[in-house]
């Protein structure tokens, strides 16, 4: 034939799926990595702050492997243990993590500024809201019911270890969508402090936007942000900006604040017929 016919979305957003750590919770997703630098350094390896942030938003065991790849932390695990950090390394390693990260949980969950204005913002609208987390379902369980006392209360929430695979995969916000039972995808906003959360809601089809200054990719605390100087801190958003950027984000705010008038334009964006 000589015609292909193609559907466009004109409608609004319908839904928005959301990160944790980071993004709702705990300004500069501190929790995470903390809990990485300080199990690396039980076994005689001394890991950075910006070593342990760079694989941020993966399953936790994912972002050992990961961590453990990388050359110059493979080179001084060397160095320790004569051998190169194997699979029963990792293990080992993940195993510890689980109970020091759900230990630290309780002081790294205060909510972050914004969320509970978006979440008020997106309701109006008739959205619903998932989300997502490279923390196992133990985790999730206590952040989603210390989140709810706080007055956040999601519709549904996914973790890593309930899925084949990990961001950047798009398993769990497509296990998300299931259960709200939502679509189109381009229906769906995906906000995250991380590459690869934006790369799982672009490998789902979905918007995305980036967030700097409260995020992983600044990794400050809302006390450090605060103390800071005017032009490091602005150096940091924008190193942090480019990096989201550069993985694709439609989007990038600082805060959580700033997410109304983001679906305000994506929303104009799809009565045009534009796609994510």
């Amino acid at each position: 034939m000589d015609f292909v016919f193609r559907r466009i979305y004109r409608g609004p957003l319908k839904a928005a799926i959301f990160d944790w750590a980071g993004t709702t919770v705990d300004y500069g997703c501190c929790a995470p990595a903390g809990v990485f630098t300080e199990v690396f350094k039980r076994r005689g390896v001394e890991v950075t702050q910006e070593q342990a942030r760079e694989p941020m938003g993966m399953h936790k065991r994912d972002h050992i492997l990961t961590m453990s790849k990388m050359p110059a932390i493979a080179k001084k695990w060397e160095e320790v243990h004569g051998k190169p950090c194997d699979d029963s390394d990792i293990d080992e390693i993940f195993e510890e993590f689980v109970p020091m990260q759900l230990d630290c949980l309780p002081n790294y969950n205060e909510l972050t500024p914004g969320t509970l204005e978006a979440q008020s913002d997106l309701r109006k609208r008739g959205m619903k809201i998932g989300s997502t987390t490279g923390y196992n379902r133990e985790m999730l369980d206590f952040i989603l019911q210390d989140a709810a006392k706080q007055g956040y209360k999601p519709d549904t929430g996914v973790s890593a270890a309930e899925v084949p695979a990990g961001r950047p995969a798009p398993w769990m916000v497509l296990r998300v969508a299931e259960q709200l039972g939502v679509f189109p995808m381009e229906a769906y906003v995906k906000v995250g402090d991380t590459v690869s959360d934006i790369g799982e809601g672009l490998n789902a089809g979905m918007w995305t936007i980036g967030i700097t200054k409260a995020g992983n990719e600044v990794g400050l605390t809302k006390a450090e942000v605060e103390s800071m100087g005017e032009e490091e801190l602005r150096a940091r958003i924008e190193r942090a900006e480019n990096r989201l950027l550069a993985a694709g984000a439609h989007f990038v705010i600082e805060t959580m604040e700033e997410v109304p008038a983001v679906v305000d334009e994506i929303n104009a964006r799809l009565a045009k017929g534009q796609r994510p």
